[in-house]
């Protein structure tokens, strides 16, 4: 993984509980890239931080998230605004006892004051009201715990495979518009007055290895297929064919290295003087 220092910037836009409530939706995150757990690895190396006694997940999702957190703490609570999503995740974490889950808004969710070590938010703050959830966060984070802000998203890189590229911009963002999502970057300015203070933000370029059938199954869940599927109608048959169509040339049934990229940011709670 290939990691270098990220600009600073702004966010917030509400989500419902149904953006990502569909059943199909929630079953195909459970199998997405388990790439959660090298972004908690590199948190444990940047900060010399390795260990954590309560930790909380914020938009669990269908818990890969909050998987990925417990490895380094005694317990995890993993919480998301879908019902869908907290039973999916409550079957990928079925074995652990130590992981906890339940329904609730970032904004407004408690586990009561100072109890959380750290937090992690995973691709979630593209669709919270950012002063009600850092205020919150606030009070459930211990002083000097972490707040560790998430995400990382397929690009239109394929390892050492020019026509993905063509493809990703001739082809599937036309076919697939993204819709909008807030996605300004946080300044350190922003989160101060919260009792937060930005330790460092990083960019993240990690690599997974794809074979066409389990790629299209990853595509069929992203935001703007879903927004294609379940929003306008189009038939999941229609959009899965157009997929198979379309890549067939570029995997030519063999196995693919893709590119994801993103960004991972650093929140320590301060002390109180």
């Amino acid at each position: 993984m290939n990691l270098s220092v990220r600009k600073s910037g702004q966010m917030g836009a509400k989500m419902t509980n149904t953006d990502f409530d569909f059943k199909r939706i929630a079953e195909g995150y459970k199998n997405r890239p388990f790439l959660h757990r090298q972004v908690i690895e590199k948190f444990q190396s940047d900060t010399g931080k390795t260990s954590f006694a309560l930790g909380l997940d914020i938009g669990c999702g269908a818990g890969l998230s909050t998987k990925a957190l417990k490895n380094i703490c005694e317990k995890a609570i993993g919480t998301d605004i879908s019902p869908e999503m907290i039973r999916v995740a409550k079957e990928v974490c079925s074995q652990d006892t130590n992981i906890e889950y339940f329904v609730g808004s970032a904004e407004d969710l408690t586990i009561g004051e100072g109890k959380a070590d750290i937090a992690t938010a995973a691709g979630a703050i593209q669709w919270i009201d950012r002063e009600r959830f850092l205020l919150n966060m606030k009070r459930i984070i211990k002083e000097k715990g972490y707040l560790l802000i998430y995400d990382f998203a397929i690009s239109d890189v394929m390892m050492g495979n020019p026509a993905y590229t063509a493809w990703w911009h001739d082809r599937y963002v036309k076919e697939f518009p993204k819709p909008y999502r807030n996605e300004n970057v946080w300044k350190e300015e922003d989160v101060i007055p919260y009792g937060f203070i930005m330790t460092e933000q990083v960019e993240l370029n990690m690599e997974y290895d794809f074979d066409m059938e389990t790629f299209i199954d990853f595509m069929m869940i992203q935001s703007n297929v879903n927004a294609k599927i379940d929003k306008e109608g189009r038939k999941e048959e229609e959009v899965y064919d157009w997929f198979r169509e379309t890549l067939f040339p570029i995997f030519q049934e063999r196995e693919q290295r893709l590119v994801f990229k993103g960004y991972s940011w650093y929140l320590l709670r301060k002390a109180m003087t």
